[in-house]
C-alpha cells in the first residue's frame, strides 16, 4: 500500500455547522437528523465500532451525503471494517468529488495518480488535484506540486511546483515545507536562499519530518542559512537517523557519525542530550 496515500486517507474528520459539504443534507431528512447520524457514525469510528459506523455511513451515502461517501471511501481504501477494495473506494470518492468535496477530490486524485482501483491517469489526477487545490486543500496543493515537479500530466514546471508547495507549506504541511526548502536550497524554481531553506526545514523538522531533520543537519554542518554549529548538526542528524529506515537511515547515521569525528566528547554528549530533550518534547524544545 502506498504510505503517502494511506497517511492522507487515515484521518476521518467531521465538520459541524460550517455550511459545507461535510454534512450535506440527505433527501427527506432534516439537517438535524443528518447531523445526528453523522455524529453517531463519527463516534463509532473513533471507538473502532466499524459495524455500527458502516451501517450508518452506507445509509447516508446512499442518500447522497458527501461526508458519508468520502468517509466510507476511506474505510474501503484502508480496509477498516470491510475488505480492502480500491475500486469501491474510488467509486465512493467519485460520488463525493462530483459534489465538490475537496477532500474526496484530493483522495481520488491520489488514486488516479497511483492507479489503484482505476487505470492510472496522470491527467485526471492533475484535474482532481486542481479542483481540490483551488478550494485550499493543502494535500492537493502539495500533490499537484509533485505533478508539476515531475512533469506528470502537465509540462514540468519547477516554478509552479514551488508556488504550490508554498501554498501548502503556509498551511503547515510538513512534506511541502521540506520540498520547497529543498528548492530554496538548490535554487530550483526559486531564487536560491539558504536562510529560507533552513527556516522551512526547521518548520518541517519540528513536525517530526525525518528528511527535513537531516537536511537541517546539513545546513548547520555547512553553515548555510544558519550559523555553523556542529552540536545542532549532530542533534538533527541523530533525530533524522532515528526516524529513517533503509538507505536513508544509513545516510543519516553516516552523516551523524562523520561529524562526530570533528567534535569533542563534551560536544557529542551535549548534542545527544539535546536530541533526547527535543524528541521528548515532540520537537518543541530543540535549542
Amino acid at each position: 500500500m502506498n504510505r503517502s496515500l494511506t497517511s492522507a486517507l487515515l484521518a476521518i474528520t467531521l465538520t459541524l455547522g460550517c455550511g459545507g459539504a461535510a454534512v450535506a443534507q440527505a433527501p427527506n431528512r432534516t439537517k438535524a437528523e443528518v447531523l445526528k447520524s453523522s455524529m453517531a457514525a463519527y463516534a463509532a469510528i473513533q471507538r473502532r465500532d466499524y459495524a455500527t459506523a458502516l451501517t450508518i455511513l452506507r445509509e447516508l451515502a446512499a442518500q447522497g451525503d458527501v461526508w458519508a461517501q468520502s468517509s466510507l471511501g476511506k474505510l474501503y481504501y484502508i480496509g477498516q471494517g470491510v475488505p480492502q477494495d480500491y475500486k469501491e473506494a474510488a467509486r465512493l470518492f467519485g460520488l463525493a468529488a462530483a459534489q465538490g468535496d475537496a477532500d474526496a477530490q484530493s483522495n481520488l486524485g491520489l488514486i488516479y495518480r497511483n492507479g489503484q482501483g482505476v487505470a492510472q491517469d496522470y491527467n485526471e489526477a492533475v484535474r482532481l488535484f486542481g479542483l481540490s487545490a483551488a478550494q485550499g486543500d493543502a494535500s492537493a496543493q502539495f500533490n499537484l506540486g509533485i505533478m508539476y515537479s515531475n512533469g506528470q500530466g502537465v509540462p514540468q514546471d519547477y516554478k509552479e511546483a514551488a508556488r504550490l508547495y508554498r501554498l501548502a507549506a503556509e498551511q503547515g504541511h510538513a512534506k511541502a515545507q521540506s520540498n520547497v526548502g529543498v528548492m530554496y536550497a538548490s535554487g530550483q524554481g526559486v531564487a536560491q536562499d539558504y536562510k529560507e531553506a533552513a527556516r522551512l526545514y526547521r518548520l518541517a523538522a519540528e513536525q517530526g519530518h525525518a528528511k527535513a531533520q537531516g537536511n537541517l543537519g546539513i545546513m548547520y554542518e555547512s553553515g548555510r542559512g544558519v550559523a555553523q554549529d556542529y552540536v545542532r548538526a549532530h542533534m538533527w542528524y541523530n533525530l533524522g537517523a532515528s526516524s529513517f529506515s533503509g538507505e536513508e537511515g544509513k545516510t543519516a547515521t553516516s552523516n551523524r557519525d562523520n561529524i562526530a569525528e570533528r567534535m569533542t566528547p563534551s560536544q557529542i554528549e551535549r548534542a545527544q542530550d539535546m536530541a533526547r530533550k527535543c524528541q521528548a518534547s515532540n520537537f518543541k524544545k530543540c535549542d
